[in-house]
């Protein structure tokens, strides 16, 4: 049998005075959501949800619906963050109640506040904001054996996740049901002014167009089969070589069936592969597959030169990063909540612990710089010593 866990308790949790900062932004959501209160009785509102949702970010003893409960008990947390005590059925309702969007501005504008970390010279030529996007599976409910050797989508949820790179923080974030078009999710929040950098996944010519159209760039991997008349062939010079690039060519891509979608010439990389693709375990007869030596990167930038655009696709890499931060340091494959909403929620309160480290240390989200939050706020650490690593890190930012 496994242990029972012990009841959080207030020698347990301190700290309170960095969740401040979201106080003024939150206060405004306090009323939100009470238009079936009619009797004006209700206890639990949406900012105060929000600050307990937080409160699990930040501490490895809350992970759960019954651990937000336990911590609303709490006298400290009460008086510190304003939080009132609350029943399981209160905070269960509030994942339906509590409407999701309006977190998106608050978002926005703690994103807003953020500045560029240190990165590579290179990427300052740009003239636009380069932006990760991709997709990934947040599992609704236990696995099974049928779900394992099943469809991979069934039983799960799709977060589709747009990622500043120089400021190395999510901006935007779309959710779906597992089988969610990734190409389709993208379409509808294109913006103007971004560089988007995309996989495979994403290698659509009609979704290539429609950045182009509004007046953004790209740069992202096609298929290895993928047809092209070559309208100029470029040199590669010792920089291009030494970043891995094979062949650099501006094309015409696609065949005249594809004709339709891009207007223009683009550029075809032929880069050294990185990438190792993973198969689990319900795909075994792929496990042999070898892996390309090269991959093809399409951008309809002709100017930049040929190792930088290497450099922007390396980069790539950031989101899984993330994408493995997200979920497993601040523990989003364990959903609070099977409604979308509820979800939501969750997923904006991990985007907004984000915002807050990186505001904090003017650095990107780490294991290390979550792991000493996690210390101050359960007393094992000071606040010198906290203050002490954020110092440490804005200095390595400096230097």
């Amino acid at each position: 049998m496994s242990k029972k866990k012990e009841k959080i308790k207030e020698r347990d949790l301190q700290g309170f005075k960095y969740f401040k900062v979201l106080s003024q932004m939150l206060e405004r959501l306090h009323n939100e959501g009470c238009q079936r209160d009619r009797a004006g009785n209700r206890i639990l509102h949406m900012d105060q949800y929000m600050t307990l949702l937080l409160l699990c970010m930040f501490s490895p003893i809350s992970k759960s619906l019954r651990s937000m409960q336990q911590a609303g008990e709490l006298k400290k947390v009460q008086k510190k963050l304003g939080v009132p005590r609350s029943s399981l059925g209160s905070l269960s309702e509030a994942a339906r109640v509590f409407d999701s969007d309006l977190l998106i501005e608050i978002i926005g504008e703690l994103a807003s506040e953020l500045k560029p970390i240190p990165h590579n010279s290179r990427l300052s030529d740009i003239k636009a904001i380069l932006t990760i996007v991709d997709g990934t599976l947040l599992k609704a409910l236990p696995k099974t054996v049928d779900a394992l050797w099943g469809d991979r989508n069934a039983n799960a949820v799709k977060a589709h996740v747009q990622y500043e790179l120089l400021k190395s923080v999510p901006v935007k974030f779309q959710l779906t049901d597992g089988k969610g078009s990734e190409k389709a999710v993208l379409a509808e929040n294109l913006e103007a002014g971004r560089f988007y950098v995309l996989d495979r996944g994403y290698a659509k010519y009609k979704l290539l167009q429609q950045i182009i159209d509004v007046e953004s760039n790209f740069a992202c991997r096609i298929k290895d089969c993928a047809r092209f008349e070559v309208v100029e062939e470029r040199q590669v010079d010792s920089d291009a070589l030494a970043a891995g690039v094979h062949r650099d060519m501006v094309v015409k891509l696609g065949d005249k069936s594809h004709s339709v979608f891009l207007k223009q010439p683009v550029r075809v990389i032929r880069l050294k592969t990185t990438e190792q693709t993973q198969y689990s375990g319900h795909t075994l007869p792929y496990r042999n597959r070898k892996t390309p030596e090269t991959m093809l990167i399409c951008t309809d930038r002709l100017d930049l030169s040929a190792d930088v655009i290497a450099l922007i696709y390396k980069c790539r890499w950031q989101i899984e990063i993330f994408f493995r931060f997200f979920k497993h340091v601040l523990g989003c494959r364990h959903l609070l909540s099977c409604c979308d909403n509820g979800i939501e929620l969750q997923i904006y309160a991990a985007i907004i612990a984000c915002l807050l480290i990186a505001l904090y240390t003017g650095r990107k989200p780490t294991l290390r710089t979550y792991e000493m939050f996690c210390w101050y706020l359960t007393g094992w650490a000071d606040e010198d010593e906290l203050a002490a690593h954020i110092e440490k890190l804005k200095k390595q930012t400096t230097d």
